[in-house]
């Protein structure tokens, strides 16, 4: 593997830098995961302004790791408690995702002029590389589709814990396991060792967000089995929230202005249209079934898979509830993507025809 160029590194520096300033702000004004969305805020706009924002594939990666292994090390035997109702709350989850998914694109089709094909891949909430790859083969917008995926994205990391929080939903903090001790960290060192192996097996045989869930599923089984009791220190986890934060923000990179204000009310719309619908299922969810409603709302949450699952973490949520309905939403769209390809899309055209070469014309 190449070392990465000095350019790289400068721009990776500049990246986190500017994430972590935006998240110590909203972190020092009280804002609950403030870490997290005053990073992606920070670099969002950092790239939107014309800042190389961007950070390389390898760190992304080890990112999505040790946001498995946080996970997990909030897991304990209480958060088990339930999983009889677990079933049909995810069956309800399926339910509204995809009545969401035709609501927000019959809106982005008959309100701003989209196909029916690209209204349902701006609308997809979650597998973002899937629905870009199938974009790209039947021509849609990409722009215009990425915009729209990013911005419901974005809103929902920075405005869903100030809602839960307005309305008293987020829980204590729970007591803080022991971590960084001198007699703790062979347990840290085993847990990395083993989680990493056990992520690199899951991204390995492709299951949805393997780098994530193979870390959260090992960490979860030594922490709820009694054989680790140590977890990774804050100072990790708030790194983790500033990487992903930061991630998340650099997706805007390139993008202009003008192109983005272009795409931002159909955006708007189609994330009202949305949220409405799914708002409808998720109260039906937490009223029928007695379930925890700050877990409902960040489990029936539009957005991306990584990003609810460390609101999960900062907001002191159940993260194996949380991560069982965002597994079956991935799950859901991956499997649902070639069928409305093939009911809306069109066969793609063939590459034109390339041309015979020009030879220089000889002079006599």
């Amino acid at each position: 593997m190449p070392l990465p160029s000095h350019q790289t590194l400068v721009n990776l520096g500049e990246t986190l830098l500017v994430g972590a300033i935006g998240g110590a702000i909203l972190t020092v004004a009280g804002i609950p995961a403030g870490w997290l969305s005053g990073a992606m805020i920070a670099v969002a706009v950092a790239a939107l302004a014309g800042r190389p924002m961007a950070v390389p594939a390898p760190l992304s990666r080890v990112t999505f790791v040790l946001i498995g292994i946080s996970l997990g090390g909030a897991v304990t035997p209480e958060t088990l408690r339930g999983v009889a109702t677990w079933p049909i709350s995810v069956v309800l989850l399926c339910v509204a995702m995809t009545c969401a998914m035709f609501g927000s694109a019959l809106y982005l089709k008959k309100v701003h002029g989209w196909d029916m094909l690209s209204g349902l891949f701006g609308s997809a909430p979650g597998a973002l590389s899937q629905v870009m790859a199938y974009a790209t083969q039947y021509h849609s917008d990409l722009r215009g589709i990425a915009i729209v995926q990013t911005i419901r994205v974005v809103i929902l990391t920075a405005c869903l814990p100030v809602g839960l929080a307005i309305f008293g939903l987020i829980p204590s903090a729970p007591e803080l396991r022991s971590a960084g001790a001198a007699d703790s960290f062979p347990e840290i060192a085993l847990l990395v060792v083993v989680s990493s192996a056990a992520a690199i097996l899951a991204h390995y045989v492709r299951f949805p967000g393997g780098l994530i869930f193979g870390a959260m599923l090992a960490s979860a089984i030594l922490h709820g089995s009694g054989l680790i009791h140590a977890v990774l220190p804050s100072w990790v986890v708030g790194a983790v929230m500033v990487a992903l934060g930061s991630i998340t923000g650099a997706r805007f990179a390139n993008t202009e202005l003008r192109l983005l204000l272009r795409h931002l009310w159909a955006a708007l719309g189609s994330f009202s249209v949305s949220v409405a619908i799914v708002s409808v299922f998720a109260a039906t969810a937490a009223y029928t079934l007695d379930l925890n409603l700050a877990d409902i709302v960040v489990s029936y949450a539009p957005g991306a898979l990584d990003a609810m699952m460390i609101l999960a973490l900062a907001l002191h949520l159940d993260p194996i509830f949380v991560g069982a309905h965002h597994v079956a939403r991935f799950m859901l769209i991956s499997l649902s993507l070639p069928l409305f390809v093939r009911i809306y899309g069109q066969t793609p055209p063939p590459p034109p025809p390339k041309l015979p070469e020009k030879r220089p014309v000889q002079e006599d």
